[in-house]
């Protein structure tokens, strides 16, 4: 190849050699990611052995698809380590690498998506389908949660700490799945469809609300919170197991979470007009009832949540009150502020 009498090539030969057009050597010469060795007496490029390799290596990096400054980053940088002994891959191919694994990711995690609810309308019965395309059209691919966390910032107790809001928006807001069924694309488009319509459509956020969000401050309401996450891990192993709502130690700390909240005593009388407070608190069951068809795994039972967890511990309250109500347990006796309620908004 380098026959000539200066060991250099030209454009059109160093082209032909590696299977490119001279458009393309001349566009990353331009470009200064592959410099010249000299120019001919005519003005025509001229290119050293080196010249072979630096232009197989652009061609490797523009195949994985890295732009042309992030490949202009890694050969300055690789220029810059020869000569130095033990030196390996630098952190600019590391980073571009990385970075186009994240973007890749996120493309599939689209494409995914949208196969799913493509299948979702092409599996619905004809009458269906302006419905479905009009639920599934509002939600972006691959979708956000960014609706769910509005919901609930909105629904919170105000001047919540942020760390016992973002606790909460963990276990409350389900993450997409990374290879969606179409079920769970439907559930999915119904859940952004239901907190952009909260409350039984158009009677906003505070309607729904607990009644103690309006009266418990940022640290009451943190301590409540925290305990409540407690006993809901509780409960959701407990469901896991199928075990039926039960007193226990899931129960006790459910209770104990409001009672340290309103500075009360556990006692039967405080459980049971918690329990009636609770029962008569405003519920969002449809919000929870899709969320655990958004995260259960295929064919396997519904997973626990926040919204079921309550449930469970509420069904397990009840009827701890009425066994204590049928062996003439204790008079009713006060306790502090209506209770916040997760499950019912």
């Amino acid at each position: 190849m380098f026959s000539s009498h200066d060991g250099l090539c030209t454009i059109g030969e160093l082209a032909e050699h590696l299977g490119v057009s001279v458009k393309t050597v001349r566009f990353y010469s331009d470009r200064g990611l592959l410099p010249e060795a000299s120019r001919s007496a005519g003005g025509h490029r001229r290119y050293g052995p080196d010249a072979v390799e630096r232009l197989g290596m652009i061609r490797s990096l523009r195949g994985l698809d890295l732009s042309v400054p992030e490949v202009r980053r890694i050969l300055d940088e690789q220029d810059a380590q020869d000569g130095r002994e033990g030196t390996g891959a630098g952190g600019a191919l590391e980073d571009a690498v990385a970075g186009r694994l994240r973007v890749l990711g996120s493309e599939l995690a689209a494409l995914r998506w949208r196969e799913a609810a493509l299948r979702l309308v092409q599996e619905c019965p004809p009458a269906e389908r302006p419905g479905r395309l009009r639920l599934v059209g509002a939600v972006a691919a691959p979708p956000s949660t960014a609706s769910l966390a509005r919901f609930w910032r909105a629904w919170l107790p105000p001047r919540m700490p942020a760390r016992s809001v973002t606790a909460f928006l963990e276990a409350a807001v389900p993450p997409p799945p990374d290879d969606p069924r179409p079920g769970q694309v439907l559930a999915f488009a119904r859940l952004h469809a239901f907190v952009t319509r909260p409350c039984g459509g158009g009677a906003g956020v505070g309607s729904c609300q607990p009644r103690a969000h309006g009266v418990a401050g940022a640290r009451a309401s943190a301590v409540l919170y925290a305990g409540l996450a407690e006993a809901y891990d509780l409960a959701g192993a407990e469901q896991r197991r199928g075990a039926e709502p039960s007193p226990g130690e899931a129960l006790d700390g459910f209770v104990d979470a409001y009672a340290s909240t309103y500075g009360a005593r556990d006692t039967p009388a405080f459980r049971r007009v918690l329990a009636g407070r609770l029962a008569d608190d405003p519920r969002i069951d449809r919000y929870w009832e899709l969320t655990a068809e958004v995260i259960s795994a295929s064919g396997g039972p519904p997973e626990p949540t926040p919204g079921s967890a309550h449930d469970w511990l509420l069904a397990s309250l009840e009827a701890q009150v009425e066994v204590a109500a049928g062996q003439g347990g204790a008079r009713r006796g006060p306790v502090g502020e209506a209770p916040v309620s997760v499950a019912r908004a």
